[in-house]
């Protein structure tokens, strides 16, 4: 479970936690699949009202609500609301599927447990789906005035957002405390000061660790941004530099990653590792399989690049984000590699022609085109055998809508298959935060499959 600093005591243990907004609020919840059910707590600094909803596409309308207070008397109010736009809701009139348990407030927060089915087959509520689910929350200074019909709610002003989470399928982050025993190698950047432009990319070249004997394998990564630059940071990504490439070890790049391409054009081939806001801060590997660095790996150098997404054009703030990876001393039975897949920004990528009502990827080409390169028939085989031995399909995380500020992990390792890509609408692609372009990381075994064998 994530760790959540909270100022008050939860009324039970729950399966999963997340910070809905540092200091502000948490939530936390447990699905029962076999009672078809889900227990939510949700804490608030406030001694207004507060409320919870599920959201069709992220905003106010369509939206299912559950809106609570604690009055004078310590007595819980619960209501079951839904929006039908942007304005206030209105109480559920068909049935009522929010069900209070009990709430308190204490140290001026305020703290309400509840309960609803998962479907309710209710036209005024939204289904808690497997997938992706858009969680909306906001809450008040003061409780509604009792006086009035059901209680009327004050406006939330700016005291409301939203977050994308797989309420049903969320795979819990582990505690940094787990890995403090560990040995552990960094690439981040040294107190960089971030330009005052609204979009930068900054690249800065990492010699892979010389005080390995031999290859080890990491069995954790962990992002580092400062704490005061959250706003700043979008998102990071650590590349393998093909083995071929020769830098000078006492004068690496580190630039402005436009500044630098042609020299770097050898490192944006392989993905090491990624992460974007949404992203968890700690991803642990399964438990046979490490990502292999140092000694003789035949990677020797890493490429870390951070996107800073800064619209106000804020100046003078200085950075040192990046990752670390928690090494082990022991090797794991596989290692472990990264697949990207998406609408990238290089002439390599795949690129969606404009005006395109509808455009599908099939990845069955991919065998023919490993077979059209001589010197990699042999690794086409291997992929074929890959592909025709994978024994199951799995589609994780669907959903309607995405938000590419919360982003998803599988709960466990999966066998997965490929499958054609289908894109509609179209959407631009683009490296600025204002623009849509999506790349999905999908890590594998058995790196020498798809990496760099000669």
């Amino acid at each position: 479970m994530q760790t959540i600093q909270f100022p008050i005591s939860r009324f039970k243990t729950y399966q999963h936690s997340t910070e809905l907004q540092p200091d502000v609020a948490n939530l936390w919840w447990t699905v029962d699949e076999t009672e078809a059910e889900i227990m939510f707590e949700l804490h608030i600094k406030t001694t207004g009202w507060i409320a919870l909803g599920i959201s069709p596409a992220g905003g106010m309308k369509g939206a299912d609500i559950g809106v609570g207070w604690i009055d004078n008397r310590g007595q819980i109010h619960f209501q079951d609301q839904y929006a039908f736009g942007f304005t206030k809701p209105v109480t559920d009139n068909t049935t009522t599927d929010w069900f209070p348990l009990q709430g308190r407030e204490e140290n001026g927060w305020t703290a309400i447990q509840f309960k609803r089915l998962l479907d309710t087959c209710d036209s005024m509520d939204v289904p808690i789906k497997s997938g992706s689910n858009i969680v909306i929350f906001a809450y008040g200074l003061i409780d509604p005035d009792m006086f009035e019909t059901y209680g009327d709610i004050s406006y939330h002003e700016n005291r409301r957002n939203s977050r994308m989470i797989p309420l049903r399928t969320y795979a819990n982050p582990p505690s940094d405390d787990k890995f403090v025993e560990f040995d552990y190698v960094e690439f981040r950047l040294d107190n960089y000061r971030v330009p005052s432009t609204d979009t930068t990319y900054h690249c800065k070249i990492f010699k892979a660790p010389s005080h390995f004997l031999t290859k080890r394998h990491a069995i954790a990564r962990k992002v580092l941004i400062d704490k005061t630059n959250h706003d700043l940071v979008h998102h990071m990504l650590i590349f393998e530099c093909d083995p071929s490439i020769v830098f000078d070890d006492n004068n690496l790049p580190d630039d402005l990653c436009d500044n630098l391409l042609q020299q770097l054009q050898p490192c944006f081939v392989n993905s090491a590792t990624g992460w974007a806001v949404g992203g968890n801060d700690i991803v642990e590997f399964p438990d046979e399989i490490g990502y292999p660095i140092g000694g003789d790996f035949v990677i020797k150098y890493y490429l870390i690049q951070i996107h800073y997404d800064n619209p106000r054009l804020t100046s003078n703030r200085r950075d040192s984000s990046g990752i670390r990876y928690y090494i082990d001393k022991k090797l794991r039975r596989y290692d472990l590699g990264y697949l990207t897949f998406g609408t990238g920004f290089s002439i390599d990528s795949i690129v969606i022609p404009p005006k395109m009502n509808k455009i599908n990827i099939n990845y069955e080409y991919l065998k023919q085109l490993l077979l059209s390169i001589k010197r990699t028939a042999e690794l086409a085989e291997q992929w074929q055998e890959f592909y025709n031995n994978a024994t199951r399909l799995v589609v994780f995380g669907r959903a309607e809508h995405l938000d590419s500020d919360i982003l998803e992990n599988l709960p466990k390792f999966e066998n997965l298959k490929p499958v054609e890509c289908r894109k509609e609408p179209i959407v631009n692609s683009a490296t600025s935060n204002t623009i849509d372009f999506s790349l999905a990381f999908i890590s594998y075994l058995l790196q020498k499959i798809l990496s760099y064998n000669k």
